[in-house]
């Protein structure tokens, strides 16, 4: 049988040996599960549109699946062949319920001020465009890379930064959303609304605020250290 190499840090794998788990079999089923992940998200990317492109993306919160049949209408309605990165973005905007656009607004974003470089013409999309392809794949390597079980709309806010070299991702830097920024919001955004959640009937008006506050000092540690690091 192939072996592949696992790198842990020096706690983590005298952690292991101590706790005695059995990190072949953990490697084994998370890796399984990562392909799978990765597959379907390629099938629909390559897949017609007409159909319904978030049937096989069983990982896929409610929220971005709507997203992405946002983007897809809206491609539709504009008569573009493909749907971009642009439209996913314009999807995150649209739905307008969603962490990304908390997360937004925590970082002090306008979600308001974003305005996705969309186009028009007079060929109804068919297709994902090779911008909204890599936006999705970045999105489930996101919330795989971070050990989540599922895809939500803020993983595909990082997806689209991700990928720096598209319009759609410097429409959002030129509004001062960074990627690293960004993925520090999120990380606070998820631990802030388990908090919320567990100790607020409705957490979802708190949580920009909240997000705000934990956020803050966070950023300006991260400021300090790159400058006394000579990164900034």
């Amino acid at each position: 049988m192939p072996k592949v190499n696992v790198y842990l840090s020096d706690d983590l794998a005298e952690a292991v040996r101590d706790s005695g788990v059995p990190l072949s079999a953990i490697c084994q089923r998370a890796l399984e599960e990562s392909v799978r992940r990765v597959t379907a998200i390629r099938a629909t990317v390559l897949g017609d549109v007409d159909t319904d492109p978030t049937a096989s993306l069983t990982h896929f919160t409610d929220r971005a699946k709507a997203v992405v049949r946002l983007a897809v209408d809206r491609a539709r309605t504009d008569g573009v062949p493909e749907v971009g990165a642009e439209h996913l973005l314009h999807g995150l905007l649209a739905e307008g319920t969603n962490l990304a656009i908390h997360v937004l607004r925590a970082t002090g974003v306008d979600p308001a001020a974003i305005h996705p470089p969309l186009s028009t013409g007079d060929t109804p999309a068919t297709r994902f465009a090779p911008s909204a392809a890599a936006a999705l794949e970045l999105a489930v390597t996101e919330a795989l890379t971070h050990g989540h079980n599922y895809v939500g709309c803020e993983h595909l806010l990082l997806g689209i930064l991700a990928d720096q070299e598209t319009p759609t991702a410097h429409t959002l830097t030129t509004q001062g959303a960074t990627l690293k920024q960004t993925r520090t919001a999120v990380l606070a955004a998820l631990a802030g609304y388990v908090h919320l959640r567990a100790n607020t009937p409705d957490p979802t008006p708190a949580l920009t605020t909240a997000l705000r506050a934990e956020l803050a000092p966070l950023l300006d540690r991260l400021s300090r250290l790159e400058h006394h690091a000579g990164l900034a």
